[in-house]
C-alpha cells in the first residue's frame, strides 16, 4: 500500500539529511506504529506519505514514496486527497466549519462529489464513529476525544486507504484517548483501512500495532518489524517493556495483562515500598477557597478548594473539560472568579497587574510558543528579563543550567517540543515566582525529553518552589508528584498522595502499578530488586 524506495530528505539548511536510506514496503490494512526519539525524523516521513514533503514543507526528496500506486512527487496534497487522510496533533487546527455534520462533509464538497453520497457518507461514518447524538453539536463545544473522532471522521468520509495520524492522543485523557484507539482499530479490522501512526505515549497505543517502523536516530535507515522484537532493540519504550528487560523476560510483555501473567515470582520477592514522604508543614503558599468560574454560560469549576505548599509537586488529573486548564488560569488571574477566593503569594491573581504578579506565579501553557514571539533565542531571553525586571542574562542563565546547548541565534518556533518547552520554562523563572503552573507540559515530547522535565522540576521543587502540572500523563504524574488530585465536572474529586490517588483508580494507575502494586514506576521496582540481599 505504501512503498519507500530509497527514500531521503534533505532540508536547505541541515548538517545531515532528515531521512536516508528508507526502503520499505508498509502492508495493506495493518496499523503502523512509527516509533523514534524526537529528531529522528517521524513527522519528515508521514510527510513524505501525505505529500506535504516536499511540497508544502520544501527540502529535497530523493528516491520515490507511493501510495495506492501515486507517486507523491508528481502529485500534490490536493490529488492524494481521495487516498490519505491525515490527522495531525490539534484537531481544531483542521476544523474549517461550525458543527459536525457540516465538518464531515467539507472534504467531499472540495472534491465535487455528489449531494446524494456525500449525505450517505455522513450518515455511515457518525454511525462508525459513534457521533450521530452529536451531529447538529458545535465542533467548539465538543471535548478532545469528540474533536478527535470528528477530525479522524472529517478524513474519512472522503475514503482514503490510508490514514496518517502525529500523536493523535497527545492531548487526550486516558478514556478519551481509548476511544480514539478503538476507533482506529476497527477501521483497520473491519474496512481494511492502512494507519501510519506516530505518539511518543507507546504505553497506549504498541499493544495495538501489527508492525513498528523503527527509526532509530536522525538520518539512520527505518526498521519495519514485530512490535515485541523492535521494543527489545528501541530507544524510545513503553514501561511495560521496560520492566520486562528488568525482568529478563522473553518475549518482552507489551500489554499489562501478559506482564501480570509473568509477574508473580517477580512479585513475591518484591518487599513493601517505602512509606510515602510526610506531607509538608509550612504553610500554604496558595489557597483556592469555594471557587466558582464560569466559561461562558457553563460553570467549569463548581466549589474548588485547594491549597499549594512550598517544595511540593501536584498533579492535576481528569478528563477533557473537567477545568484543568481554568483552575491554573484562575491562579493566575486570566479568570475572574464568579464566587469563592484565589490567593498566591498573598495576592489576588485578578485584581492584581501582571508585571507585579509574574513575580508570584508563573504558568506555562499547553502550547508554548502562546509564550515566544521573538525572532531568536537570545532576543526572547532579554525580553524575559526586561519584563521580569530581572538583571541582564537571567533568563539566558536559567536556560542554559536548564538544558545546555540551545543556540542564541535558533528560532523559538524552529526548536524541537522538548527544547521549546525549556526555554518557555526559562521564561517564566527569569522573574523568580515561587508557584509554578504547567499544562499539559509533556506533549509532544518523547521519553528522554521527560526524563529531562522530570529532573528539572524535581530540582525546582527541592530549591523550594511551589509545583502544579495539569496532564494526562499518568505516567509522569505517577515517576514526579508527590500529591494528585483529580477533577471532574468542575469539582475535585481526590486529593492525597499520589500513591493512594492513582492506585485507587483504574484510569489513573501507571502500568508498573497495575502490574506490581503498590510499586508506581519500573525505578522504584529496579531500586527494590537492588536491596534485596
Amino acid at each position: 500500500m505504501i512503498t519507500f524506495e530509497q527514500v531521503g530528505v534533505r532540508y536547505a539548511d541541515a548538517a545531515e539529511p532528515a531521512l536516508r536510506g528508507v526502503d520499505l514496503t508498509v502492508p495493506e490494512g495493518e496499523l503502523c506504529l512509527l516509533v523514534g526519539p524526537s529528531g529522528a525524523g517521524k513527522s519528515t516521513l508521514l510527510g513524505t506519505v501525505s505529500g506535504l514533503v516536499p511540497h508544502f514543507t520544501g527540502g529535497v526528496l530523493e528516491g520515490r514514496v507511493t501510495v495506492a500506486g501515486r507517486d507523491t512527487r508528481t502529485h500534490r496534497p490536493r490529488e492524494l486527497a481521495d487516498v490519505v487522510g491525515t490527522v495531525g496533533q490539534d484537531p481544531a487546527g483542521h476544523f474549517v466549519t461550525d458543527t459536525v455534520e457540516e465538518e464531515l462533509a467539507y472534504g467531499m464538497e472540495s472534491l465535487g462529489l455528489p449531494p446524494a453520497v456525500m449525505r450517505r457518507r455522513v450518515e455511515e461514518t457518525l454511525d462508525l464513529l459513534g457521533l450521530a447524538e452529536l451531529r447538529g453539536r458545535a465542533l467548539s463545544a465538543l471535548s478532545g476525544g469528540q474533536r478527535q473522532r470528528v477530525a479522524i471522521g472529517s478524513v474519512l468520509t472522503v475514503h482514503p486507504k490510508v490514514l496518517v495520524l502525529d500523536e493523535p492522543t497527545s492531548a487526550l485523557d486516558p478514556g478519551a484517548a481509548e476511544e480514539v484507539l478503538a476507533v482506529l482499530q476497527r477501521l483497520v479490522h473491519d474496512l481494511g483501512t492502512t494507519v501510519l501512526l506516530s505518539e511518543h505515549r507507546l504505553e497506549r497505543v504498541v499493544q495495538y500495532a501489527d508492525q513498528v517502523l523503527l527509526l532509530p536516530g536522525p538520518g539512520e535507515p527505518p526498521v519495519l518489524g514485530d512490535p515485541a522484537a523492535l521494543m527489545a532493540r528501541s530507544p524510545v519504550r513503553p514501561p511495560v517493556v521496560d520492566l520486562g528487560r528488568l525482568a529478563g523476560w522473553d518475549p518482552l510483555p507489551l500489554t499489562v495483562r501478559d506482564a501480570r501473567r509473568r509477574a508473580a515470582t517477580l512479585r513475591e520477592r518484591l518487599p513493601a515500598p517505602a512509606p510515602a514522604p510526610a506531607p509538608p508543614t509550612a504553610p500554604a503558599i496558595a489557597t483556592v477557597s469555594r471557587l466558582v468560574v464560569s466559561r461562558g454560560p457553563v460553570p467549569a469549576l463548581r466549589g474548588v478548594e485547594l491549597a499549594l505548599f512550598p517544595g511540593q509537586i501536584t498533579a492535576l488529573m481528569g478528563r477533557n473539560g473537567a477545568g484543568k486548564s481554568t483552575l491554573l488560569g484562575s491562579l493566575v488571574g486570566l479568570h475572574a472568579p464568579d464566587s469563592g477566593t484565589v490567593r498566591v503569594n498573598g495576592r489576588t491573581p485578578h485584581k492584581s497587574r501582571p508585571k507585579d504578579l509574574i513575580r508570584s506565579v508563573g504558568l506555562v501553557p499547553q502550547d508554548p510558543r502562546d509564550l515566544l514571539y521573538a525572532e531568536t533565542v537570545a532576543d526572547e531571553c532579554t525580553a524575559a528579563d526586561q519584563d521580569a525586571g530581572a538583571e541582564p542574562g537571567a533568563c539566558r542563565s536559567i536556560l542554559a543550567a536548564l538544558l545546555p546547548g540551545i543556540d542564541d541565534r535558533c528560532h523559538p518556533r524552529d526548536l524541537s517540543e522538548g527544547q521549546r518547552l525549556t526555554l518557555a520554562l526559562a521564561v517564566v523563572l527569569a522573574a523568580r515566582p515561587p508557584v509554578l503552573l504547567l499544562d499539559e507540559p509533556t506533549r509532544g515530547l518523547d521519553y528522554a525529553a521527560k526524563a529531562r522535565l522530570v529532573e528539572i522540576l524535581r530540582a525546582l521543587a527541592a530549591d523550594g518552589h511551589t509545583v502544579m502540572l495539569a496532564t494526562h500523563d499518568v505516567e509522569l504524574a505517577a515517576e514526579l508528584a508527590h500529591r494528585t488530585a483529580v477533577l471532574a465536572e468542575g469539582e475535585i474529586v481526590a486529593d492525597g498522595p499520589t500513591p493512594e490517588v492513582v492506585l485507587a483508580s483504574p484510569t489513573f494507575a501507571p502500568q508498573t502499578a497495575k502490574i506490581l502494586p503498590p510499586y508506581l514506576t519500573v525505578p522504584e521496582v529496579a531500586a527494590a530488586l537492588r536491596e534485596l540481599p
